[in-house]
């Protein structure tokens, strides 16, 4: 359980694959990570009413079936990365990363000493019958770091961003990045198409991966095909629904009504 290997499918220039947990229950998570080949599964934070609290053992039962849990949190500060991290998360993301300054706070409230500071006390290990002391020590080398893009601010200075240390991928967040260009949720307009396919090249030598979110299984074989390393696939409530409905169809058409 302990470590969560992402991190190093990361460095080896794997590809990193997760899908998203549609809520807060531990039920639902079990179920979704039982016999699950994702690298992570995304706990979101940003867009759903849910906080820390809310979590309880949903990161430790991912780390048992060999899933990281990413947490999204709400906002760059650190109490939510804290939080995060001290509940069990392998890998926390930070939405709206606007500028350099902004990615070198993230930094430091997800690093603890001497790469930032991130205040001690993580509350899983004991939870999960980890060592704390060994989990304090490695806790730089084990956890891993999402910085969001998704503005043209951000892409304007994302050449310095990539530049800096102690964070591990950036992630294109195509909706948000729309209505930055003026184009509010055209995704597949070419001003957001252009900046995420040239987005893996200015990665390049920077020692990050880029990744982002995404619903079609079609699109996301694209953007493989253009370097993106590390990428969300929905979710499972989404894909099933989806399903449901497709087969409604068919049977109301069989049935000629």
């Amino acid at each position: 359980m302990y470590p969560n290997p992402l991190k190093k499918k990361i460095q080896a220039g794997k590809l990193v694959l997760g899908t998203a947990l549609p809520t807060h229950d531990i039920r639902i998570a079990a179920e979704i990570a039982y016999g699950s080949t994702a690298d992570f599964i995304w706990i979101d934070q940003e867009h759903s009413p849910f906080g820390p609290r809310d979590m309880e053992m949903i990161p430790i039962v991912l780390r048992q079936q060999g899933i990281a849990p990413m947490v999204r949190v709400p906002w760059n500060d650190p109490t939510h990365i804290k939080k995060a991290f001290d509940a069990g998360a392998s890998a926390v993301m930070v939405p709206q990363i606007g500028n350099v300054e902004e990615a070198k706070r993230a930094i430091e409230y997800a690093r603890y000493p001497p790469l930032g500071n991130r205040g001690i006390s993580p509350t899983w290990p004991a939870l999960a019958g980890e060592d704390f002391v060994n989990v304090i020590n490695t806790a730089n080398e084990e956890t891993v770091l999402i910085l969001q893009m998704e503005s043209q601010e951000h892409y304007d200075q994302v050449d310095d961003i990539l530049a800096l240390d102690g964070f591990e991928v950036l992630l294109v967040g195509p909706m948000d990045l729309s209505a930055s260009l003026g184009v509010m949720t055209d995704m597949q307009n070419p001003k957001v198409q252009n900046i995420m396919q040239e987005m893996p090249k200015r990665a390049e030598g920077s020692g990050k991966i880029i990744g982002t979110t995404l619903g079609d299984p079609e699109e996301i074989r694209q953007k493989v095909d253009w370097g993106y390393k590390f990428l969300n696939l929905g979710s499972p409530l989404g894909f099933g629904i989806g399903f449901v409905n497709d087969r409604f169809v068919e049977y109301r058409e069989q049935s000629g009504n």
